[in-house]
């Protein structure tokens, strides 16, 4: 493609996505081009539309259009207990649950310097600054369990250390329906190290 700069800067473009590599970049900008020139300028002027109006809620971190999100807005939630995820996919799936009416705090991320991520890229001030100018008094750690979600829960705890503020960990262990013979032994073990009064 050497003559083809255009081409080329389309497929390196498509490469920024997760899991998209050199070969299914170009597979991709084959496709936009050849098959669906319709649905790629549809893609394009919403990516850049996106791009324009969103922006991160200046209370939860999450992705919104106002300065405030409607999670944020909302008069019904508990103002004192504060959800902290890693992304905003996870908390999508908290208020799928209808089980939850706290506020949230959106990391956008984790700790991994493996990756060389650290605590300043993934807005540890701004959420240590909405503790304190908040009346929350519960926060709830639902980073992921992996090794990165667990030195971030850590951390935090650490941070949080000096705040007199109550602070838990979600739960893991069977999953709904599960049978213990298919249950991995990890799981397994830390639902007996987990488990709770009836």
């Amino acid at each position: 493609m050497k003559n083809n700069e255009s081409l080329q800067a389309l497929v390196d473009a498509l490469k920024c996505l997760p899991g998209v590599g050199p070969k299914s970049a170009l597979r991709l900008a084959y496709y936009l081009l050849q098959r669906d020139r319709k649905g790629a300028k549809h893609l394009s002027d919403t990516i850049a539309d996106a791009l324009e109006r969103l922006g991160h809620c200046n209370l939860c971190n999450n992705f919104s259009e106002e300065p405030i999100c409607s999670i944020c807005k909302t008069a019904s939630r508990d103002v004192e207990t504060l959800c902290i995820v890693e992304m905003p996919t996870d908390l999508l799936m908290l208020e799928q649950t209808h089980s939850y009416k706290g506020l949230y705090f959106v990391l956008m991320g984790r700790l991994s310097p493996l990756d060389g991520i650290g605590p300043n890229d993934i807005h540890l001030s701004k959420l240590i600054k909405r503790i304190k100018e908040s009346d929350i008094k519960e926060i709830i750690l639902a980073t992921n369990y992996t090794n990165e979600g667990n030195a971030t829960a850590q951390y935090i705890k650490e941070l949080l250390r000096d705040i007199p503020i109550k602070m838990s960990r979600i739960a893991r262990g069977l999953p709904m329906g599960g049978e213990l013979e298919y249950v991995d032994s990890g799981t397994l073990a830390q639902s007996l190290v987990d488990r709770k009064s009836i």
